[in-house]
Formats: C-alpha cells, structure tokens, sequence
C-alpha cells in the first residue's frame, strides 16, 4: 500500500494556526502543536480562513443554501403549491433505496404539514426495475392524479416524461443523477447537476434534493416561527440519507449530516426509535459509520430483499408497536441480505481462482445465473475492495441481465457505460456507481470491451491501494486534547475522512494478540523510549493499537518483541469503564530493521 501524504500551503497552515490562536473560541486555548496540526487538517480540507474553519466546525441551518439558487426550483415550488391550494391529489414516485424511500419520506411529510395529501409508488427491484414506468403513470391518470413528483430518479426518464404530458400530468423531477447526453426529459427538472444550475453544492444525494424542494414549500406556505424547527426534524432523516449514499460530507451535506446525527440522539418519530433500538444505537452519540454500517443496511433491506414501502409505513407509523414489528422485519430482511450476499461472493471468489484471467483485467465483468438482484451492487462494492479495480456484479435471469457496478478513484465507470451505450437496454448512475441492464447474450461483449476501454485508461499503478496521510505525528503528541479536536471534525465520510497519522519508529513492547483470528491488538510507544531513560513523560507513554483484518499480515511478517514499526493510524476511545481511553485504530504498517539488542530492551521494559 502506497502512503501519500495530502499535500498542502504551509504558508496557509500557519496562517490559519494563528488565526485559530488569535480567536475568542475554545480553540484558542490548544497548545501551539495541536493548532499547527488542527490548522493542516483543515486546510487540507480546502478551508484556509477562520471564518471558513468556524462554519465547517460549528454547521447550522443558517448555513442552508437558499432553495431557489437552484434551477428549476421556483417553478416546482409554484406547481406544487398549487395543487395544495387546489386539493389535487399528488403522487410520488421514489426509488427503492435509502436515498429514495427517505426522500419519499421528506417531501410527502412536507407536503401534509403544509396542508396538501399526496400518495406514493416505489417500484418492486424485481418486477419493475428502476426509473419511471410507462404504465405506472397511466394508472396514476386513470386515477385523477394531475401531479407527479419523482425523487431519487428521473433525469432520463424521456418516454415517462412524454407519457406524463400526453395524459395531463404535470412532472416535478427531484434527481441528483448525472444528465444524459440528450439534456434532461420534458418536465420541470429540479437536479443541481443539469446544464447552467449554479448551486453551490452539486454533490446532494436525492433526499437532499427532495429537502431542498420541501424546505421551499415550508418557506412559502408557514410561518417563519415553525419554519427552523421543521427543518430541524428533518435533519435526521436526510442525514441518513446523505451518509448512505456516500457523497461528499462537505458543504451543505455537511450541515445535513452534523445536525442530523446530533438529532438522532434523542429521536420522536416511533419508527426512527424503533429502528435505531434494534440497531442497538439508541441514546448516545452516533457516528457517521454507524448510519452507514448499521442503520442504512437495514433501511436498503427493505428495497434489496422484499418490498422498500415498508419503510415508508417505518417512518409514517403512529403505534410504537407497530413501528417495532416494522423495525424487526427490516432486521430479519438485513440479515437474509448479509446471507445472499456472502453466497455470491463465494462464488465470486471461486470464480476468480477458477478463471486468472477474470482478476487480471482492468475492469472485472462477473455474471452468475440467479443471483439476487437486491444484492449485487453492494457486493459490486465489495469485489472492488478486494481486488481494487472497477466492477460490475450481473445477474442473469434467462435471456435477461441487470447488473450494477462499482469503480475506483481513477476510473469514471458511467463515462465507460456511455462509450457502449448501444448494448444495454438502460443504464444510468455517476462516476463511481452505476446501474443497467442488458441482454445476457451481451455479457461477453460488455466484458471484452470494457476491459478494452479501461486499459487505454488505467495503468497498473491506478490499482495499488493508496492511503493518504494527513500528517506526521509522534505518539507523544497524542493526547486526549487533540482526540477532542478531531471529534470537532466529524462527521466523517467521503470527502471528509477520519484523519490518517504516520508515526515512525514506535515499538512493539507486547506479544501481538489475536482477535477472533482476523485482528491483532498491539502495545506500541516510541522506539526512543527504551533508549532515553529519562525522558519527557509523555515519551515513556504506551498505546493499544487495533489492526483490524490485519492478523494474517502479522503473522506473515513474523514481527515479535522489540521490533520497530513505521504505523499509519487514525486515533480512537475505547468507552471500557475500566481500561478505556486512547487508543489507535492500525490502517497498515511496515517492518523496520531492528536488532537484538533493542528487541531484549523492548521486552525488559515490558517484563517491568
């Protein structure tokens, strides 16, 4: 694994340590160290001056763009606002994921606090597949319905779009995905991505889309006093949303996802308590991964494995009860999902011991007859960081295939997809994600040339792991100080990591211990602490050290007492009443030489 460490102005960095130094805050009063490495992180992050630094420190609603920078939006907001006014009946149509059914959840909630009803659809994975059907809006006209709201999908919906006008519906399009080359369908498009909006933040997931949308509507239609206090309430929903579909927790999504998991601390809504109870997260402070790894499966579980409305009914549901019947079944389905999921990776695997070939191409293509539908991009996801190079997981049914890709860095899969757009029946997504289908027969072609257009791309570099350091720090300079900084930097996620340290030459003072034969724990301090008897106290300090998945490579590198280390780290807390506080969280290492001599002083210092 290559360590590049994140580039950046020095002369900025002093800078705004000085700024920070200077300030009224509580951060004026950190040691001279922890500001100089405060101020590195943050201007790594873009941000150079204090003002900047105190907005993505401290995020509130008056940190929310304006809905109408958007294009697109005042006319949405007036259409909608007219159908309250006239008691149309409205229907939204979302998608199946997490993104989706929570901006389902967002925009029909809206839409009742300010006086209107509105109805909604979800397609079934399976049967309908995703985006707009023609069929669907014919029932919906058949209906009455003379107002259709998509969320999370529609950007290029054109037969939908022109079957909508042929019938009399208007069409809102609340999308984030990226436009296809033909501009956007014809209806009123709300996308901070479509050709000449100037959004500050291009980056918002469709719930966050749909936010901006019904936090126009509150705008408009209630008074100022009720407005923060409504937005506020929605806040965990789209923070949710937006941690779950990873995009950049940056900017507005920032504001989205502090406040959002600042609310989900002390949660109201039965349904949102009873999830996070089985979760086991309820009442304390949620991290950016938890929502990821514990509350967002759950929530795409629905969608993957049965019918996503459950989740809809999750959040709509008065009964604690019923919200809790609701919440187990949405754990039960997570559960079927890890199972399916862990099928098709066997086969996966076997595949590729099977067939070399398979792992030595620049974008892996891997078909299987059966597989479930609801579970192959999540393990697209997975076979990319196993093998680090773009994938694209497929599921054959028949003469038909659907399948869903996941990419690297350096690799922007929907540009792929559009070089052959002519094999597949759809196909949509962004850089980093995509989804399609095709006919089975195509498989073989999509795979040749795909793994054509990724090598006239891609060289053999662009697949070594990379792990960007944000600076290096000795462990003498940890301390419970600067792990309180860095809980002021979260939430973290895409565009905004857990900071990554380097300490070089820190020694291994302990056996390394084995956990459930896949992690390690290590007792580490400065390799100078053996010789500097008497040194500074903080020099004779000793860190526990986590390596998750990182027993084998131990192992491997038969390291033993006394060996020194270069460690690349992000800092944590073990909670443990009784051997809790600091602890570092091992992302990788590397051996350095080291003689017998330092390793039996290691150990006596150990044994003492």
């Amino acid at each position: 694994m290559k360590w590049i460490p994140k580039p950046v102005d020095q002369t900025q960095v002093q800078a705004l340590a000085e700024s920070l130094r200077s300030s009224s805050s509580l951060y004026s009063r950190l040691d001279p160290q922890t500001h100089a490495t405060l101020a590195r992180l943050l201007v790594a992050r873009g941000i150079s001056d204090a003002d900047a630094a105190g907005r993505f420190l401290a995020p509130s609603l008056s940190h929310l763009h304006l809905p109408s920078l958007m294009s697109g939006m005042n006319a949405a907001i007036d259409r909608l606002d007219a159908a309250i006014e006239r008691k149309e009946s409205i229907l939204i149509y979302g998608d199946y994921d997490v993104d989706g059914t929570t901006a389902i959840v967002i925009l029909k909630t809206a839409i009742e606090l300010c006086g209107g009803a509105a109805d909604f659809h979800v397609p079934h994975r399976i049967r309908d597949g995703y985006d707009m059907r023609d069929d669907v809006i014919e029932r919906a006209a058949a209906a009455g319905i003379r107002l259709i709201i998509s969320v999370d999908m529609g950007i290029r919906a054109f037969a939908p779009a022109e079957t909508a006008r042929r019938l009399g519906i208007d069409l809102i399009v609340t999308d984030h995905h990226l436009p296809g080359a033909n501009g956007v369908p014809p209806a009123l498009v709300v996308n901070p991505n479509q050709s000449g909006c100037e959004y500050p933040c291009k980056a918002l997931c469709g719930a966050g889309v749909a936010f901006k949308l019904a936090q126009g509507l509150i705008e408009r239609r209630l008074a100022p006093s009720e407005q923060s206090r409504l937005l506020m309430s929605f806040m965990k929903v789209v923070a949710i949303a937006t941690i779950a579909d990873a995009v950049p927790l940056a900017g507005e999504n920032r504001v989205f996802a502090k406040l959002g998991l600042e609310g989900l601390r002390s949660p109201v809504n039965p349904g949102l308590k009873a999830l996070l109870e089985v979760a086991q997260l309820s009442g304390r402070r949620l991290t950016s991964g938890e929502v990821a790894f514990r509350i967002a499966p759950r929530i795409n579980a629905a969608g993957r494995m049965d019918v996503a409305s459950d989740v809809i009914e999750l959040f709509s549901v008065k009964d604690s009860v019923r919200a809790r019947e609701i919440a187990n079944r949405l754990d039960r389905l997570n559960a079927d999902r890890q199972e399916e999921e862990r099928r098709i990776l066997e086969a996966i695997d076997l595949r590729m011991e099977q067939e070399p070939e398979m792992g030595g191409a620049f974008c892996i293509v891997i078909d299987g007859e059966g597989w479930h539908r609801g579970v192959i991009g999540i393990t697209a996801t997975r076979v990319v960081e196993r093998y680090c190079r773009p994938a694209l997981v497929i599921s054959c049914n028949g003469e038909e295939a659907h399948g869903s890709g996941r990419s690297i860095p350096a690799f922007h899969l929907l540009n792929a997809l559009e070089s052959c757009a002519e094999m597949f029946s759809r196909f949509g997504g962004h850089a980093h994600a995509v989804g399609f289908s095709l006919p089975a027969a195509r498989v073989g072609d999509l795979r040749a040339h795909l793994d054509k257009y990724a090598r006239s791309r891609l060289t053999a570099s662009d697949f070594e792991p990379v792990l960007k350091i944000d600076a290096e720090l000795s462990l003498d300079q940890i301390s419970p100080e600067l792990y309180d900084i860095l809980q002021c930097l979260e939430p973290f996620g895409v565009g905004n990591p857990q900071p990554v340290f380097a300490a070089r030459a820190v020694r291994l003072l302990a056996p390394p211990r084995l956990l459930k034969h896949k992690h390690v724990k290590l007792k580490l301090a400065p390799a100078n602490n053996v010789a500097e008897k008497n040194s500074h106290w903080r020099k004779s300090l000793t860190f526990d050290a986590l390596g998750w998945r990182l027993a084998e490579r131990f192992q491997q590198a038969e390291i033993i007492v006394g060996d020194t280390l270069d460690i690349a780290f992000s800092i944590g807390h073990n909670d443990h009443p009784e051997f809790g506080g600091l602890e570092l969280s091992l992302r990788d290492f590397k051996t350095i030489t080291t003689t017998n001599e330092e390793r039996r002083a290691a150990a006596a210092i150990h044994q003492s």
